[in-house]
């Protein structure tokens, strides 16, 4: 007999009935006040929880023909993705793909232009003396760069608001563990949040102050249970909008653990403290942070009642303290390592499961961070799998370049300049002079020419694959909204080198050689065909479609944010670059004005990633027309300076205006004209077809590889 209830109210009282089964599981398992006041919006009401889990660097694609990637050692978390959610794989990184702009664009869903941080784990700026000063990019929210303003810099000027306010201002208490801009991260941090006392004392015994105060904070909802004790302390926002007042936060292990596991250290999920190998229970460091060890700590998050909880799990290839190189895919501590952290996740998932924590209820998301590419081989034996048969490496490294010691001796360029060493350089030339100076056009001149003999092959490389300029670096969304932070020129190298300085213009004829083979540097991030090789994200739980495996959602780290808060019924209060992962989605869990017209959204999103993304269709054909330019003469570079800076303004303007439209229609209630989008998805069309244009005379032999791959994409 069918039933008479219309399909819609159907759903809607079958995501009651689960909203209240799960209050009763909750009720019985101990979860706190804070669990119980959280306001989820999601339709229907499924989600209660979220869980978002970052790992560093582990690979969908396999690094070597015979060996099983990553993903496919952890068949477990593997299983968990496809079978309740989707793995979706054909997801861009960051420009230059470091794991703190990575980081920091999945949690605010803004590219580096518009939170600060565009150019990877350090934070460089001018300072007024002409020199430049590096900054860690792995700090506390609040937290300041070198050049004196808000590290997270928004284009306003002020600090991008945070991205647990959205959650804490609905009740829900927001759990972070190895993340960088949610925890404390050094003793600059604890200054700011807990004071000079708390700063001074920390300097006396650094590991254990690490273990005590860094990597591990629980960020409170007004009235919260969890820090209405005296271990809380303001959770201090100036810059909010709207303001921040009266929420507090616990930092470090010290004020966390009391309130979560009051009956002692919390556990991994083996039983064990954990901790640091000197012994003090808290936080071991985020580099050494194992699956077990997050999950440990995110499942005694969850269990006391944190609803929302974000959780970084270390570098599967990362060696312990006593060996020095990065394991090699197939190496058998790699293959254990992996075999381990999944374990770990068939551990997390059925605690959590026992204590009524599921994808009937709670919403997962996975996402790695970096999209290193394994330097070294060939593999021995050959036909090696890393299971049945082992694999070890002969030479096996990434190749030096002193890039000063090769200027001056190719080119008889002794400019002084600081470059982030990379696969991927930024160069910061002393002085900062203007783009037109005779300094910077010289200097990117001779970057573009240079090469070197290759110690493994005895051929000569060419260093360079591509270059970009500020002009260039500003349609890629990499200059924010403090000038001082932008270099002069990226200098995208050949994949197997690694670009650094040696403070010496010395003569590459004489001692120490400029080129050679990096035994401990055998992973790099940042070159162009990695960049191209594109990451993958998971997720699962209520509105996520089953869909498995899919290689057909495009979609940027930047996504990742607008798609939560969408699915969860929240926004924030700027517009996302990114956009809702509608592909990805239940269409019973889409905000209404999406679900209305869903393929109109889509097309429409799908426009936007072309025309905006740093790495989209027009980004990448501009950077063909950038390189060519700064290689070329001063007259050809100044009419390309008119052209891109026009081309510039023009697709701001339009992204604008596609971007109010993607993000009225997911969090503003604003259906999106159909009319209007086609007219929009038009212009950037034409935008796009002119630059590939434009760019095509640009491509000469050696770069119709980077055409290809931007075709193929």
């Amino acid at each position: 007999m069918r039933s008479s209830i219309p399909a819609g109210l159907a759903a809607l009282l079958l995501g009651c009935l689960f909203l209240i089964l799960d209050c009763i599981l909750a009720c019985s398992t101990g979860a706190g006040q804070a669990q119980a006041a959280c306001a989820l919006h999601s339709r229907g009401g499924a989600i209660a929880r979220v869980v978002q889990i970052e790992l560093d660097n582990v690979h969908l694609r396999r690094d070597i023909p015979n060996v099983p990637s990553d993903l496919e050692q952890m068949p477990h978390l593997r299983a968990f993705l496809s079978r309740d959610g989707i793995i979706a794989s054909n997801h861009q990184t960051s420009p230059l793909a470091q794991t703190a702009t990575d980081a920091l664009t999945i949690l605010t869903g803004l590219y580096g232009d518009r939170m600060g941080v565009p150019f990877g784990d350090n934070s460089a700026a001018f300072r007024s003396d002409g020199g430049v000063g590096f900054a860690d990019a792995f700090a506390y929210w609040t937290a300041s760069g070198r050049d004196g303003k808000p590290l997270m810099l928004a284009d306003t000027g002020k600090t991008v608001p945070a991205p647990w306010a959205p959650f804490t201002v609905s009740g829900c208490d927001v759990g972070a563990f190895a993340i960088t801009g949610l925890t404390l991260q050094g003793n600059a941090d604890i200054a700011a949040t807990l004071g000079a006392s708390e700063a001074l004392a920390a300097t006396s015994d650094p590991l254990k102050t690490r273990a005590d105060l860094f990597g591990i904070a629980i960020h409170c909802a007004r009235g919260s249970s969890l820090c209405s004790n005296a271990h809380a302390r303001p959770d201090l926002l100036p810059d909010e909008p709207g303001g921040y007042a009266g929420f507090s936060a616990l930092f470090g292990n010290r004020n966390v653990q009391p309130a979560i596991s009051p009956g002692g250290s919390v556990k991994d999920l083996g039983g064990d403290v954990i901790g640091d190998d000197a012994g003090h229970a808290g936080f071991p460091g985020a580099s050494e942070t194992t699956a077990t060890q997050s999950l440990g700590y995110a499942a005694a998050m969850l269990e006391a009642g944190v609803p929302v909880v974000y959780v970084g799990i270390g570098n599967a290839h990362r060696p312990d303290g006593m060996r020095r190189r990065a394991f090699g895919p197939g190496e058998p501590d790699h293959v254990a390592r992996l075999a381990d952290d999944d374990a770990a996740f068939k551990a997390f998932i059925d605690r959590l499961a026992a204590r009524g924590i599921t994808t009937r209820n709670t919403l997962f998301i996975v996402v790695p961070t970096g999209n290193d590419r394994f330097v070294g081989g060939p593999p021995s034996p050959p036909a090696c799998d890393g299971r049945a048969v082992p694999c070890s490496y002969g030479p096996v490294g990434a190749i030096d370049a002193a890039i000063d010691r090769l200027l001056a001796t190719e080119r008889r360029n002794v400019t002084r300049f600081d470059v982030q060493a990379g696969s991927a350089a930024p160069f910061y030339i002393d002085g900062n002079p203007r783009p037109t100076d005779p300094l910077t056009r010289t200097l990117g001149q001779d970057i573009g020419k240079l090469s070197a003999l290759n110690p493994v092959t005895g051929k000569s490389d060419r260093l360079t694959s591509m270059l970009a300029d500020r002009a260039q670096m500003q349609l890629m969304h990499m200059v924010t909204a403090s000038p001082a932070r932008t270099p002069h020129v990226i200098m995208f190298g050949d994949p197997d080198y690694l670009i650094r300085t040696s403070a010496s213009r010395t003569d590459c004829a004489a001692p120490p050689t400029c080129v050679a083979i990096n035994p401990d540097v055998t992973w790099l991030r940042g070159d162009i065909s990695q960049l191209l090789g594109g990451s993958w994200f998971g997720m699962a739980g209520p509105g996520i479609a089953r869909r498995g495996e899919a290689a057909d959602i495009l979609s940027n780290h930047a996504d990742l944010r607008p798609t939560l808060l969408a699915l969860v019924g929240l926004t924030d209060r700027y517009l996302h670059d990114g956009v809702v992962l509608v592909d990805a989605l239940e269409p019973g869990a889409l905000p209404t004005e999406l679900a209305a017209a869903p393929e109109t959204y889509i097309t429409l999103a799908r426009s936007t990633k072309t025309l905006n993304e740093p790495l989209g269709q027009l980004a990448r054909n501009s950077l063909a027309l950038a390189s060519a330019a700064i290689k070329g003469g001063d007259a050809g570079y100044e009419r390309y300076l008119d052209i891109i800076g026009a081309i510039t303004a023009r697709r701001d303007a339009l992204a604008r205006e596609i971007n109010a439209q993607i993000d009225g229609a997911a969090f503003g209630r604003q259906p999106i004209n159909p009319a209007y989008a086609r007219a929009l998805i038009g212009r950037a069309e034409a935008l796009v077809n002119e630059v590939e244009t434009i760019a095509g005379s640009s491509l000469t032999p050696a770069d119709r590889r980077w055409k290809a791959a931007n075709d193929a994409r």
